[in-house]
Order: C-alpha cells, then structure tokens, then sequence
C-alpha cells in the first residue's frame, strides 16, 4: 500500500510560479513510474506530467512543455512540479499517482492517487 500527499497549491496571479511536492509513504514508490495529472471543475482528469522510476526519462503534455518541470528525490520518496509561467487555464486540482501500467498518459495505468491540491491562477 502507498499513500501519497499533495503540497504546495494556492492561489497564483498569471506568470506565476508554484511547485508542487508529492510525498510517498508505505511501500516505496522509488520502483515505480510517477505521474501528475490535473482536473479542472467539470472536466476529465487531464494528464500533465510522468517520470521514470530513477528520474532518467521524463514526459509532458503539450499543454504545459516548457513551462512544467517534473522531477524526484528517491531518497525523501518525493516527486516535484515546478509550474512557471502559469495561465488561468491551469487551474485545476493537481493529483500525484504511481504507475503500475503502461500507457503513460492514461488514468487508468496509475493504481496510486493522492487527494490533489488546488491550484488557481487569476487572470
């Protein structure tokens, strides 16, 4: 069993900055692939971002390419998103997930989830 919690969500004007933390208890999760993905109110869990188990390899969606960093520290079972330059159509509730699947992109290849952390960026 893994447990995972959010961090660092709030309320950011547009340009902004936030990281996000995620951080991993129980069975450990330095073994598996990670991933963040967001839901914005009435809308589907979107993917966002996905690392490799070492940190080695690293995936975004086109929407957030070259504004998100995604990253991890296996020693503090811990895995990051650093958002920069955020517009208001990031707002969502940010979920962390470990992978246990193969289609990284999909919601249904993560068997883990935290409870998310709201983000909101005004205009």
């Amino acid at each position: 069993q893994v447990q995972l919690v959010e961090s660092g969500g709030g309320l950011v004007q547009a340009g902004g900055s936030l990281r996000l933390s995620c951080a991993a208890s129980g069975r450990p999760s330095s073994s598996a692939g990670m991933g963040w993905f967001r839901q914005a109110a009435g809308k589907e869990r979107e993917y966002v971002a996905s690392i490799s188990r070492n940190g080695g390899s690293t995936y975004y969606a086109d929407s957030v390419k070259g504004r998100f960093t995604i990253s991890r520290d296996n020693a503090k079972n811990t895995m990051y998103l650093q958002m920069n330059s955020l517009k208001p159509e990031d707002t969502a509730v940010y979920l962390c997930a470990v992978r246990n699947g193969i289609k990284i992109t999909s919601p249904a290849a993560y068997n883990y989830w935290g409870q998310g952390t709201q983000v909101t960026v005004s205009s």
